[in-house]
């Protein structure tokens, strides 16, 4: 059993990214590191046509290449409903919906944990800078009742 690194977690995120801004459908994202020796993650996608396929692999390629991150393989046959891109760490499968069906990698990796893909494409919100974060305590203002101002010595009017 191997760990998985950050390095390869960030890489899953940028996937997801790139499938996601392309109108993925079903997205999900398996942990297999611990029953896998080959990758860590499995990326599935699937696309509502071949056009649809094809968009998604090529925006996913462009990410990957972006990223500096060697693409060790792809298999792309041509109307077959499935192409794998493989990035080591990563494996990204992009399905038509009849073969993802058919195949059903879900199941046969049930025993994998899957990572909620929202929270992969959650924008992390901004920390505030240390000084910022300090709390200004409230000034207040204390207004004079009548019976002080009775009692308060009036300046005379030159």
């Amino acid at each position: 059993m191997k760990g998985t690194s950050p390095a390869s977690l960030e890489l899953v995120k940028l996937c997801c990214r790139a499938l996601d801004e392309k109108k993925a459908i079903d997205l999900r994202v398996l942990d297999v590191s611990a029953h896998s020796s080959i990758t860590d993650y499995l990326v599935i996608a699937t696309g509502s046509s071949e056009p649809h396929l094809r968009a998604l692999r090529i925006e996913l390629e462009k990410a990957i290449d972006a990223s500096g991150t060697r693409i060790v393989g792809m298999e792309t046959v041509q109307e077959s409903g499935w192409i794998v891109v493989d990035a080591f760490d990563v494996m990204v499968h992009i399905f038509a919906p009849d073969t993802r069906t058919r195949y059903g990698l879900e199941n046969l990796w049930k025993d994998a944990v899957e990572i909620s893909v929202p929270k992969l494409l959650a924008v992390p919100k901004p920390r505030k800078p240390a000084a910022a974060r300090k709390t200004t305590k409230k000034k207040t203002v204390t207004k004079k009742t009548a019976a002080k101002k009775a009692t308060a010595p009036r300046k005379k009017k030159t």
